[in-house]
């Protein structure tokens, strides 16, 4: 579970740096889409990875019916193989080595074009801060209205286009950190944090999902059965709302960070290299 939750971080985290790198335009749209590819495969295992542990935490606190319990986690285990079996099929581990590889080839590509255009590391170090700089005011803006769209009111869809807006900010403004020569920021912290909330928010929401879809295909009434899932719906529906309220008190300092995070707009270099031109 932990290697699949690194591989689709790992490749998020490169999706949101091929547009600043100094490459030819269909190379980064090639790389990208077979990236977005093995990140969209990955989730789909990550998710039931991630349903299959809510499950045991929900368990392990004695709370709730251990027969609906055991009822969803059997759909989610067998849901969980045939995943497993078919992104293994679509998407084999020789596939993402291969794109390893070409990213390996390219990153010491640039590093050979640096080396000897040394005359030119200063436009291209300027030219990084000001593609960094033009990424994080795109993923800030973007944030900002997704929180505006999501509004106070608990709207599980709305609250995942937040989830996913503050993600890429937070990726953009680790890159924009580690140029720096720093390790972290209080923004990024906060991002950090913020991110974990409305994590748990969608992995319990996905979880209710579940549970509905257990109860809807029960072969045979079970009033007794039906009850526990409904019980079992109502507390993890329960912590969404309070999950949400944390998330609406930091509402104020993700506002903050949207404008902090993102120094004055520099002019972009006078003149670029073709290969800069593709930033």
């Amino acid at each position: 579970m932990r290697a699949v939750h690194r591989a689709r971080v790992a490749t998020r985290r490169l999706r949101e740096l091929l547009p600043v790198l100094q490459l030819d335009h269909d190379v980064a749209s090639k790389l990208g889409r077979r990236l977005r590819k093995v990140t969209v495969r990955l989730g789909s295992i990550r998710e039931l990875d991630v349903l299959m542990l809510g499950i045991d935490e929900l368990r392990e606190t004695g709370r709730h019916s251990d027969r609906a319990l055991t009822l969803v986690a059997d759909a989610v285990s067998r849901e969980r193989s045939r995943v497993r079996q078919r992104a293994l099929a679509k998407l084999p581990v020789g596939e993402m080595r291969r794109i390893a590889r070409k990213l390996e080839r390219i990153a010491n590509e640039l590093e050979q074009f640096d080396e000897a255009d040394a005359s030119a590391s200063h436009g291209a170090s300027r030219g990084w801060r000001w593609a960094i700089e033009a990424r994080l005011a795109k993923r800030a803006k973007a944030l900002r209205s997704a929180m505006d769209d999501a509004g106070a009111v608990y709207l599980p869809e709305r609250l995942h286009a937040v989830r996913i807006a503050l993600k890429k900010l937070r990726y953009a403004l680790e890159f924009s950190v580690e140029m720096a020569g720093a390790r972290s920021t209080p923004e990024l912290q906060l991002l950090k944090r913020a991110q974990a909330l409305l994590g748990r928010m969608h992995d319990l929401q996905v979880f209710v999902g579940r549970v509905r879809q257990v109860q809807a295909s029960l072969p045979q009434p079970d009033l007794s059965l039906w009850r526990d899932l409904d019980a079992l719906v109502a507390a993890v529906e329960n912590s969404c709302r309070r999950l949400h309220a944390r998330y609406v008190r930091e509402r104020a300092a993700l506002d903050a960070i949207c404008d902090r995070v993102v120094p004055k707009r520099q002019a972009a270099p006078r003149r670029a290299s073709p290969r800069q031109a593709a930033i």
